[in-house]
């Protein structure tokens, strides 16, 4: 893939970029393109190929990724100070590319050591969890997750351990609105997780997300592995700590009882994210993770591929592979929903990139987003979601969330994902719970600097050490033994407590 004689890459013939692979100086020589770099080029940014002239649209992947703000010689960077975002028209072309796919007959398909719940799904992991309907009881879920004895839980060997989940909504808000029922989709989501063998959930009395409204409107009912209680009922914090370190207690017998048992990868739902991005993430771990998501998606099993306002200006290339005419419609849909929402609070999709994904080489929202889409491979679109909404179809599908990470990732585990993939470029710590999260490193500078939170090196395939393919096939494989239950580098490290951030949405009251 890389040409380590001019150490830049041409992505498509009809680029009008190159993508430097190392640091280039002012005066190098790209000899096989018989160009000479005129300003120093960093690691992951964009040189131009051609002369290009003020206003000329600007191709990368073979794609528009925006239009020069001035006249751009060849060797010149190419960057914020002379490119920028423009709209264009986008041929949706719904269902012009979707194909037949061809699936691992089932006597073949790949296995792994997991529980299989009551309800039919499996599940990677077998916690206790303690949710809080609403900010105010929060520290109160922490304290009960706290009073639990470390030698009582070391009883119980079959049991992870038990996960305080805490937010920051709840009250302040219209019952009637769309970010309250995006707190509850969340909240019923993770009390039905099947990597939750039992749920209790805690509010505090007075707030807006009442747990009888909770309940009512997500059709939960209270049992052995449900219970819910509120502060204000119990009598206080002390009290509510006791009275749910007995119910917890009372579940974990239960919860204990539960033992993996070998499943097919058809069980698994897969939460695709990528975050602190820069441009080798949609050379190297974007794509790669996106041929492991096909070997999933043949296996029978689900990929979901989400954050919106990340896919802007590449969305036709889903639409393309959608199994049907209603399925690229509602994609299509969300993406005018997202325009209209930026609109209405003064903001452009534009403003996505942040200033680590500038620095590390990505200019527009559009560049971004065509090294975004690779995450989902290269099978049909099967069906779209709305936020936390629970994903039931098999292959690879779409759900509406945000761009930023842990809404996203929150909505797709509400979902029903059992397992998460998340590529980064510049670096993202964080976790998961009570589905585990494994970080794809995009470049070996950022692995070799954090090893210690990144479970595989994908800037391989940039030195020429592996092909997508390859990697795609180890992602696979590292897919199959985390599901059964060897621990990611975020888990190893205590992440995922504090991660729980559903998608606020609407006036804070």
């Amino acid at each position: 893939m890389t040409d380590q004689k001019t150490q830049v890459l041409l992505l498509h013939p009809d680029d009008d970029i190159l993508v430097a692979l190392a640091d280039l100086p002012a005066g190098a020589k790209l000899e096989p393109y018989g160009l000479t770099c005129k300003q120093d080029i960093p690691a992951g940014h964009k040189v131009a190929r051609r002369d290009l002239s003020q206003g000329q649209a600007v191709r990368k992947y073979g794609q528009i990724i925006g239009a020069a703000t001035q006249a751009i010689a060849a060797g010149e960077h190419v960057h914020s100070h002379n490119l920028h975002f423009e709209q264009f028209e986008r041929d949706l072309a719904i269902g012009s590319e979707a194909k037949p796919t061809v699936y691992v007959p089932p006597e073949e398909q790949a296995t792994f050591s997991g529980y299989l719940r009551a309800d039919g799904r499996a599940a990677t992991r077998n916690y206790l969890g303690v949710l809080a309907t609403v900010n105010c009881s929060a520290s109160v879920c922490r304290f009960i997750a706290d009073a639990l004895e470390p030698e009582l839980l070391a009883q119980y060997t079959n049991v992870d351990g038990v996960v305080a989940l805490g937010h920051g909504n709840g009250c302040g808000q219209s019952a009637a609105s769309t970010g309250f029922e995006y707190l509850q989709r969340c909240l019923a989501g993770y009390a039905r997780h099947p990597n939750f063998a039992g749920v209790l959930l805690v509010g505090l009395g007075c707030e807006v997300n009442q747990l009888g409204s909770l309940m009512e409107n997500m059709n939960l009912s209270q049992g052995p592995l449900l219970r819910a209680m509120n502060i204000q009922d119990a009598g206080g914090t002390a009290k509510t700590v006791a009275w749910g370190v007995d119910l917890l207690k009372e579940m974990l017998p239960v919860a204990d009882q539960a033992r993996r048992q070998t499943l097919p990868a058809s069980h698994l739902v897969l939460g695709l994210e990528c975050g602190g991005s820069d441009a080798y993430s949609g050379l190297t771990a974007n794509p790669a993770l996106g041929a492991a998501a096909d070997l999933l998606v043949t296996h029978g099993g689900t990929a979901i591929l989400s954050e919106t306002p990340e896919i802007y200006g590449a969305e036709h290339l889903l639409t393309r592979r959608a199994i049907s005419q209603e399925v690229g419609e509602k994609l299509a849909a969300r993406i005018r929903w997202w325009e209209d929402y930026t609109a209405l609070h003064g903001a452009s999709l534009d403003n996505n990139p942040s200033p680590g994904n500038k620095a590390g080489g990505l200019t527009t929202i559009l560049e971004k987003s065509l090294g975004a889409v690779a995450k989902g491979g290269t099978t049909n679109l099967v069906e779209v979601y709305e936020y936390a909404r629970p994903v039931s179809a098999k292959g690879m599908v779409f759900m509406d969330t945000p761009g930023y990470d842990m809404p996203s990732i929150t909505g797709m585990v509400a979902g029903g994902a059992n397992l998460v993939c998340f590529t980064t470029g510049r670096g993202t710590v964080c976790g998961s719970k009570p589905t585990p999260s494994l970080k794809l490193a995009t470049n070996s500078a950022m692995y070799a600097r954090m090893a210690e939170d990144m479970d595989i090196n994908c800037g391989l395939i940039a030195e020429g050490k592996s092909t997508v393919e390859e990697m795609g096939q180890t992602i696979f494989k590292l897919i199959l033994t985390t599901a059964s239950g060897q621990p990611t580098k975020s888990e190893a490290l205590g992440f995922g407590d504090q991660e729980f951030v559903p998608w606020q949405v609407g006036a804070m009251l």
